[in-house]
C-alpha cells in the first residue's frame, strides 16, 4: 500500500535534443510503495523523463530530489548506488556474456579475486525461477535468446539489488500474458516492501489495473495526475492524444484469394519442428503462442535469416519451392519481414529517417552514377512520416533520437516502400501507443484488401483476435492448432499454446 513519504521528486524538467524540445518542464512525484504510471503517446516525453529520473540523461533545467535532499547522478551507475534502478525499453543486455553475467554485470560474484561462477549461476537461477523461467539456463549465452526472453533478464538483472525506486519502461512489451503475470507480482512483493515503482506502458488495462496513481504526459508536458479507478480510460486516451480515438478497425472479411506463401515440413533443431501452413492473398494470417513457441524462429527461417534444416517454401502457387538462402533472396522473391527487434534488427539508428525509409529500394531514389539523391529520398521518407503519423523534425533526424514507437514506424514505412507480396509482421505494435495503434491495424487491413499476404506474430491475443482472419498457434515449435474468425476464444488458443508442454490435443483446422 503507498504511503504519503514522497521518495523521488522532479520539477519543471526540460529536455532538448536539438531543435527538439522531448520534456517541457515537467513535474513528477513518486511515494513509498505506489506504482505511478506515466502514460502517453509515443515521443510525449515518458522514456526522456524516466531516463533523467534514472541519471542516464540529464536534464537541461529543472530540480530533482530523492528522499528530500537534491538529486542530481552524473551516470545510470551513480542513481543505481543511490538506490534508482531503471529497466530500459531498449534491450540493453550484452549478448557475448551468459544470462548469469547480464543479471549481475554491476557487481559479480567472487572469491580470492576471481569470479565466483557456481554462486553467481545458483543466485541468477533463483532469480529466474522467481520470473518463472526455470528452464533457463544461467550459463546460456543472451544473444541466443528471443526477445522476451532478453526482457525477463532485463527484469532479473533489475531485481538482483535491492532498490528503493524501480523506473520499468514498457516492461511487458515483448511479454505475453502469462510472463507479464509473473512481473505483477515481483512489482506487488516490492511495494508491500516500501519500493517506490515508475511503471511506463501502452498496454492501458494492465496500467488501470496495477497502478495507484495515473501521470498523463502530452507533447513534453504533464497534462493531468489521476488517482486509478478515479477516472476511465476513455478521459486518459483523450488527455494522452488531445482528441477522441475510434477503436474501430473499417475491414470487409477477407475475400477468397490464391495461396501467396505455402510451407511445408519446415524444420530448425528444436525451435522449429515441422511446420506447415498456407497464407493467402488478401487475408490477415496470425501466429499466438508462449514465449519460446517456435514463432519468431519459424519466420526468421522462412526469411532466410536463419538457415531452415528442412522444410520448402513455395510462393504464388508455384510448384517449385522458392530457393532462400539469404535475407536478400527472400526479399527479392517478394517476402518481408519485421522484425521484433526493431533497435538490433531492423534500424540503422545513426542514420536518418529517409535512409533507412528508402534502404529497401536504393536504386529508385538514385540519381545518375548511383549516387543517392537527396531530393528524392526527402520526398519518399516524407510521403510516410506524413501517412504514419512520425512525430520528428524531419526526415533528416537521426532514428536513434527518435522515441520507439516511432523507430517501429519508420521500419513499417520501409516495408510498405518495398511492396512486397508477402509481409510478416514480428510483434507489429510493440511500443506503439494506443493513438497509433489502430492507425496501424488500418494499414495492415488496407494491405490485405490490395491482395497482400499479411502475417502477424503477436504476444497480444486481442490484438490478433481484432485483426486476423486465422490464427495459428505454435506450441513447443510446432504448429498446434489453426482457428478461423468466428471459431476461437482466448481459452481455446491459450489450450492450444500449452498443448505441447502438457502433451494434450488442440483442437482447430489443420490449414
Amino acid at each position: 500500500m503507498a504511503s504519503e513519504e514522497t521518495l523521488l521528486a522532479a520539477a519543471g524538467l526540460r529536455k532538448t535534443y536539438g531543435s527538439t524540445v522531448a520534456l517541457d518542464g515537467a513535474d513528477l512525484d513518486l511515494r513509498a510503495g505506489e506504482v505511478h504510471a506515466l502514460v502517453g503517446e509515443n515521443g510525449a516525453g515518458k522514456s526522456t523523463l524516466a531516463r533523467l529520473l534514472a541519471g542516464i540523461l540529464r536534464p537541461d533545467a529543472g530540480t530533482m530530489a530523492f528522499g528530500g535532499r537534491p538529486f542530481a547522478p552524473r551516470s545510470k551507475h551513480e542513481a543505481e548506488r543511490l538506490g534508482v534502478r531503471m529497466v530500459m525499453q531498449e534491450l540493453n543486455v550484452i549478448g557475448n556474456l551468459t544470462v548469469a553475467e547480464n543479471v549481475f554485470i554491476d557487481e559479480m560474484p567472487h572469491r580470492f579475486g576471481w569470479i565466483d561462477y557456481p554462486r553467481m549461476n545458483g543466485e541468477a537461477r533463483a532469480l529466474l525461477d522467481r520470473l518463472g523461467l526455470e528452464g533457463l539456463d544461467p550459463s546460456r549465452p543472451v544473444r541466443t535468446l528471443g526477445i522476451g526472453h532478453q526482457q525477463m533478464v532485463e527484469i532479473a538483472a533489475g531485481l538482483s539489488r535491492r532498490c528503493r525506486v524501480w523506473i520499468l519502461d514498457e516492461p511487458t512489451a515483448a511479454l505475453t500474458d502469462a510472463e507479464a503475470e509473473r512481473l505483477f507480482a515481483q512489482v506487488r512483493r516490492l511495494q508491500a516492501e516500501g519500493v517506490g515503482i515508475l511503471y511506463i506502458s501502452h498496454r492501458m488495462e494492465e496500467i488501470q489495473r496495477i497502478s495507484n496513481r495515473i501521470t498523463v504526459l502530452r507533447d513534453g508536458r504533464v497534462v493531468a495526475t489521476h488517482r486509478a479507478g478515479e477516472v476511465g480510460l476513455d478521459r486518459i486516451v483523450r488527455e494522452m492524444v488531445g482528441r477522441e480515438v475510434g477503436e474501430s478497425l473499417s475491414r470487409a472479411p477477407a475475400a477468397a484469394g490464391g495461396s501467396a506463401m505455402r510451407v511445408e515440413g519446415l524444420c530448425r533443431g528444436e525451435a522449429v519442428r515441422d511446420v506447415s501452413f498456407e497464407a493467402f492473398r488478401g487475408e490477415i494470417l496470425g501466429f499466438a503462442g508462449l514465449m519460446g513457441s517456435g514463432r519468431t524462429e519459424t519466420m526468421r527461417a522462412i526469411f532466410g535469416a536463419d538457415r531452415a534444416e528442412k522444410g520448402e517454401v513455395y510462393l504464388r502457387g508455384s510448384p517449385r519451392p522458392a530457393k532462400i538462402r539469404s535475407p536478400r533472396d527472400a526479399v527479392r522473391q517478394g517476402i518481408a519481414l519485421l522484425t521484433e527487434d526493431r533497435k538490433g534488427q531492423g534500424l540503422l539508428l545513426p542514420l536518418s529517417i529517409r535512409a533507412n525509409v528508402t534502404l529497401s529500394r536504393m536504386e529508385d531514389v538514385a540519381g545518375r552514377g548511383g549516387w543517392i539523391s537527396a531530393p528524392a529520398e526527402e520526398e519518399v521518407a516524407g510521403r510516410f512520416v506524413r501517412a504514419l503519423s512520425v512525430r520528428c523534425a524531419s526526415p533528416g533526424q537521426p532514428v536513434g533520437q527518435l522515441s520507439g514507437g516511432n523507430q517501429q514506424k519508420v521500419v513499417i514505412a520501409r516495408w510498405l516502400y518495398r511492396d512486397c507480396d508477402v509481409l510478416i509482421f514480428d510483434e507489429p505494435t510493440r511500443g506503439i501507443d494506443v493513438g497509433a495503434k489502430f492507425e496501424i491495424y488500418q494499414i495492415l487491413a488496407d494491405l490485405a484488401a490490395k491482395g497482400k499476404a499479411v502475417v502477424v506474430v503477436s504476444s497480444d491475443l486481442k490484438e490478433l483476435m481484432t485483426l486476423c482472419d486465422r490464427i495459428a498457434v505454435m506450441s513447443a515449435g510446432r504448429l498446434a492448432a489453426v482457428f478461423r474468425r468466428g471459431e476461437w476464444s482466448q481459452d481455446g488458443i491459450m489450450k492450444a499454446a500449452l498443448s505441447g508442454y502438457l502433451g494434450g490435443p488442440a483442437k482447430g483446422d489443420s490449414n
